[in-house]
């Protein structure tokens, strides 16, 4: 008998990188972990063919998307690249665009970025509202004040929000060792295994999440 066809577990999935720009680069509590899980999402995504969101908050001021970042943000794997004043990401060059047409159903977002208590947190409760589902991944986001971070993780769980981390979250998109890009996926958090227990050490281990 043949195999059924695989399906994701989270077939509608999407990546939002929030404002990780470099004028934050020496103000955000242990902003290099945050560049090494956005890093290892970005490679995920494009393993995986997910789409990604990516913002500036006035980046005519602030700068652009941190440099160690550029590498993996090729055209074909960028859904939207905006800049931005409101505070949430969920603005119309994102909020219109066709991955989040009504006739798709709500969308499983992954979310990491600055601050988690800003713009993260405004992000989350904008999808919210809209019907969407949001993974914040904490192993990926952070605030200038460590202590908001715990603060905003809490609030968003108790919004609807799952708080999870990058790896947890990628093999849930699959859900499958079936899949064709398992074999993929496990050799990348191979690859990324010495950044990720940073990351978790440095930002979720001293989080009250």
């Amino acid at each position: 008998m043949a195999s059924p066809p695989f399906v994701r577990r989270l077939p509608n999935a999407a990546v939002f990188i929030c404002d990780i720009q470099e004028a934050f680069r020496p103000t955000i509590h242990q902003f290099p972990h945050v560049l090494a899980t956005t890093t290892k999402l970005l490679r995920a995504s494009a393993l995986l063919s997910l789409p990604v969101f990516v913002t500036t908050q006035n980046r005519a001021r602030l700068g652009s998307t941190a440099s160690e970042l550029q590498p993996h943000l090729p055209a074909d794997l960028i859904a939207v690249d905006t800049d931005k004043t409101r505070f949430s990401m969920w603005i119309p060059p994102i909020s219109t665009h066709p991955f989040f047409s009504t006739d798709r159903g709500p969308t499983d977002v992954a979310i990491v970025g600055i601050e988690a208590h800003i713009c993260v947190a405004q992000t989350a409760l904008d999808l919210l509202a809209a019907g969407h589902r949001v993974h914040v991944l904490a192993d990926g986001v952070s605030s200038g004040h460590a202590g908001e971070v715990g603060v905003a993780l809490a609030r968003l769980r108790a919004a609807g929000a799952s708080v999870t981390t990058s790896e947890a979250w990628l093999y849930e998109v699959l859900g499958d060792a079936g899949a064709p890009e398992f074999k993929g996926l496990v050799r990348l958090v191979k690859e990324s295994a010495g950044a990720t227990r940073g990351a978790l050490t440095g930002l979720v281990g001293g989080a009250k999440i």
